[in-house]
C-alpha cells in the first residue's frame, strides 16, 4: 500500500494496530530534517495526517465512504535532531459525516515532540 507514496518517500511504517489506537513510525534523516537539522514541522505532520487518515478509513465501509482530510493542526512542542519518532493516532469523535482524531508523536525516550488534531469528512464513495 506504500509502494509510491508519501509514506514510502519519507519512510514512514505502520507498526501496531489496537481495537482504539494506530501506531507508526518515523525515521529522523536527510529526508526528514530541515535545513537546520531539526525534525521538519511537516514531516511530523504528515505522519500525524497518515495515522489519522489510514484510522479513519478502517472506521467505515470502504464499500460505500471515502474518509478524505478536512482539516489537520500541529503544535510542535520538542526539537529531535536523530532516531526515530513515533506517533499514535486515537479517535476523539466518530461521527456519521466527520471524525475526529487525536495525534500524539513522541521520541525514543517518551517525551512528547507534536500533538495534532485531524478532521476527517466522511463522505460518499461515487
Amino acid at each position: 500500500m506504500a509502494h509510491g507514496t508519501l509514506l514510502e518517500a519519507l519512510g514512514i511504517e505502520i507498526v501496531e494496530l489496537g481495537r482504539d489506537f494506530i501506531r507508526g513510525t518515523l525515521p529522523v534523516d536527510r529526508r526528514t530534517r530541515q535545513p537546520f537539522g531539526l525534525l521538519h514541522g511537516g514531516a511530523s505532520v504528515a505522519l500525524a495526517e497518515t495515522l489519522g487518515s489510514i484510522a479513519a478509513g478502517l472506521c467505515i465501509d470502504p464499500a460505500r465512504e471515502m474518509a478524505v482530510g478536512l482539516e489537520i493542526n500541529a503544535n510542535h512542542v520538542r526539537a529531535v535532531t536523530e532516531g526515530t519518532v513515533t506517533g499514535t493516532a486515537r479517535p476523539l469523535h466518530l461521527g456519521r459525516s466527520t471524525q475526529v482524531w487525536d495525534i500524539r508523536i513522541e521520541d525514543a525516550a517518551g517525551r512528547l515532540v507534536c500533538v495534532s488534531r485531524l478532521t476527517i469528512a466522511v463522505v460518499p464513495r461515487r
